[in-house]
């Protein structure tokens, strides 16, 4: 769907990856999930169940009056590697314009509390990215969040689905907040200027 094809009042859809149970909750490959839950804090609502196989929360960021922005916060509750087809049954449902949907996402090539916000571009070997880009085309906003790389020779995959570390733990509330803060300006004040501010 284009911007030509959505209303000016088509909400952002907002989605956090991870994967779904209390198992995954910490891991550094769930870091979507946990900037979601606090947007999902802030705009005051609970998640509910949605038929698209998802977890949503709908509401409103910005300074109360015209400069508020609609928003859905999403967490799919398929697996990372599955997370396209939630997200284009809730693009659908909400018809939302690609360049309206921001995914946030762990990142193995940025230091760890780093964020680099972006429209577009590859995948870096995401598995989350990967499905939403095969469903949808590379054409949409991502937060990406640092998580550093593995130690030693320590697999990928092992790395992303531990979690954080108890020294990362100590600055992990500061650095969701602050990725929270960057989405949040990515959809009021435009890519540009939440570029200026937060990429580090």
């Amino acid at each position: 769907m284009s911007d030509a094809g959505a209303g000016a009042d088509s909400p952002w859809l907002i989605v956090g990856l991870g994967n779904p149970g209390p198992e995954y909750a910490g891991n550094r490959h769930n870091v979507g999930f946990m900037v979601a839950d606090l947007l999902a804090e802030r705009v005051g609502g609970r998640f509910k169940a949605h038929k698209a196989r998802a977890q949503v929360v709908e509401g409103r960021i910005g300074v109360p009056g015209p400069g508020s922005r609609r928003v859905v916060v999403a967490k799919p509750m398929s697996f990372m590697n599955l997370s396209g087809g939630p997200t284009t049954a809730l693009r659908d449902f909400y018809k939302v314009p690609v360049s309206r949907i921001v995914a946030v996402h762990d990142e193995l090539d940025i230091d760890y509390g780093a964020l680099r916000l972006k429209l577009g571009g590859g995948d870096n070997g995401h598995n989350g990215l990967k499905s939403i880009t095969k469903s949808l085309g590379a054409e949409y906003h991502r937060v990406r969040f640092g998580i550093g790389r593995p130690p030693g020779r320590m697999p990928v995959a092992d790395f992303v689905l531990k979690d954080f570390s108890s020294a990362e733990r100590k600055e992990l509330d500061y650095f969701v907040d602050r990725a929270a803060d960057a989405v949040e300006a990515l959809v009021v004040d435009g890519l540009e200027r939440a570029q200026g501010t937060y990429n580090s």
